[in-house]
């Protein structure tokens, strides 16, 4: 009778412990991992409440009691998890704070039209080029932020796309992104650059886009004021810009010297043809570019080339200067 009696007990203490161990097991072999999500403040019994409800566990009470048993603190957080894992191993997840990051990076880089970051978003998984093309480029009457109030009816957000590192949500839409690109804008552009613009009797968007052509002309920060200069000269003068930036703007293609003939372009973007500014942006300018656009230097220059070979800036007074800087660096 004892012997029977120390047997069922042992049968009942190992189904007890494979039953206790079938517990621990993973909820589904054959499962997918997904996002699981734990919110601050979350109570241990609701967070196993809905690891069961997404079967990432077999079983509730064996989740509290071990992370009771061993005064362990959930994270809150965004977690990847697959109902392969045994519960010991959620629980590990969870507790360590291996979060997976909700968010990513862009960079959107100085000088980059509208097109440029549409395809780099697509590129980069982002948002496709098509949704984002659709904001961007359709009329900026329908954002409310103060510095576009100068902006034509019929202007896009060209010029306004600010150039720089972003943290976005990964579920982030197009939307999301120009509205966080606007706000970057909008708090770049402080009070005094914006009352400096106004007491010059301009326009935001004459500034933004002077700027778009001098982040597309030259490089470094003291050539912009320079470059800067002499266009807003030309411009006080009644010459026309002649900037190549523009007719790589209208063509698509950056060439070392553009021909007469392109020069000749039917185009209102054509600063060869028109005198003035071109009627919009033709970039996305960076910090150093629009601050060169309000604060430009004024040297006496009237003419500038870039050295193909180097980069480098070279300035000249007169035309029969700037054609034998022409000759000599732009075989």
């Amino acid at each position: 009778m004892i012997k029977k009696i120390i047997i069922f007990i042992a049968v009942i203490f190992i189904a007890g412990f494979f039953y206790w161990q079938n517990l621990n097991s993973p909820a589904d072999f054959n499962g997918q991992e997904q996002i699981f999500i734990v919110s601050k403040g979350e109570a241990i019994r609701q967070v196993a409440d809905n690891l069961k409800k997404e079967n990432l566990i077999k079983s509730v009470f064996y989740f509290n009691y071990y992370v009771k048993k061993n005064k362990l603190t959930v994270q809150a957080g965004e977690y990847l998890i697959s109902p392969k894992l045994t519960t010991r191993e959620i629980v590990k997840i969870l507790t360590q704070g291996d979060a997976v990051s909700r968010e990513r990076s862009i960079k959107i880089i100085e000088g980059w039209n509208a097109k440029d970051i549409g395809a780099y978003l697509e590129k980069d998984k982002v948002v496709s080029a098509k949704d984002f093309l659709a904001l961007a480029l359709a009329t900026a009457d329908s954002w409310k932020f103060d510095f576009l109030k100068d902006a034509p009816g019929e202007a896009s957000l060209e010029g306004y796309l600010f150039p720089d590192t972003y943290k976005i949500f990964k579920t982030a839409s197009a939307r999301d992104i120009i509205n966080k690109m606007l706000g970057n804008f909008d708090k770049k552009l402080t009070p005094e650059m914006r009352a400096e613009i106004k007491r010059q009797n301009k326009t935001v968007y004459e500034i933004i886009t002077m700027a778009s052509i001098v982040e597309k002309e030259v490089r470094s920060e003291d050539d912009m004021k320079i470059a800067a200069g002499i266009f807003w000269d030309r411009i006080k003068n009644g010459q026309a810009l002649e900037s190549c930036a523009t007719l790589a703007y209208i063509l698509g293609v950056n060439k070392p010297q553009y021909t007469l003939a392109d020069t000749k372009i039917d185009s209102p973007y054509n600063t060869y043809r028109r005198r003035g500014l071109p009627p919009g942006p033709i970039a996305n300018p960076g910090l150093n570019a629009i601050m060169a656009a309000i604060y430009p230097q004024f040297t006496g220059y009237n003419y500038f080339l870039s050295d193909p070979a180097t980069g480098k800036t070279i300035y000249s007074r007169t035309l029969d200067e700037h054609n034998f800087n022409k000759a000599k660096y732009l075989k």
